[in-house]
C-alpha cells in the first residue's frame, strides 16, 4: 500500500467565522468551495503552508473538538507565533508550549471548537 497524504474533514458551523480564522488569522487560502445548492452547508478546501483541510457544515462530517497536529519546518513556528500576534486576533493569542516529550508548539482552536496544534519535533 502506498499513501499520498491525509487530509482531515473539521466540523464548521458559520462559514464567516471560519474564513475569519482560517484566511484571515492563520493566514490559509480557500482552494474551492461547495454546495449541493443555495441554502445548503458548505463544504470547503483550505490549504495552510502546504496542508489541505476540509470544513464541512454537513452534520455527521466530523464532530466539533478534534484535534489536528500540524508540523513545521525546523525554525519556523516562532516567526508564524509573531505573525499570528500581530494579527491581533479578537479571539486568540496563541503562546509557544514545550512539551514533556520535546519539541515545541503552538496550539489554537477554532470558532467552531476544533484545535489546530503547529510543532516542531524534537531536534536530535
Amino acid at each position: 500500500m502506498n499513501n499520498k497524504r491525509t487530509i482531515p474533514i473539521l466540523r464548521s458551523f458559520d462559514e464567516s467565522k471560519a474564513k475569519e480564522f482560517y484566511v484571515g488569522f492563520l493566514g490559509g487560502t480557500v482552494l474551492w468551495e461547495h454546495r449541493f445548492e443555495e441554502g445548503m452547508p458548505l463544504y470547503m478546501a483550505v490549504e495552510l503552508g502546504g496542508v489541505e483541510l476540509h470544513l464541512s457544515e454537513h452534520h455527521g462530517d466530523g464532530s466539533p473538538g478534534a484535534n489536528v497536529r500540524i508540523e513545521m519546518e525546523p525554525g519556523q513556528i516562532r516567526g508564524y507565533q509573531a505573525e499570528l500576534l500581530a494579527k491581533r486576533y479578537t479571539y486568540a493569542r496563541p503562546g509557544l508550549e514545550k512539551p514533556p516529550w520535546g519539541g515545541i508548539e503552538l496550539s489554537v482552536g477554532d470558532p467552531s471548537g476544533n484545535r489546530l496544534t503547529f510543532y516542531e519535533p524534537k531536534q536530535e
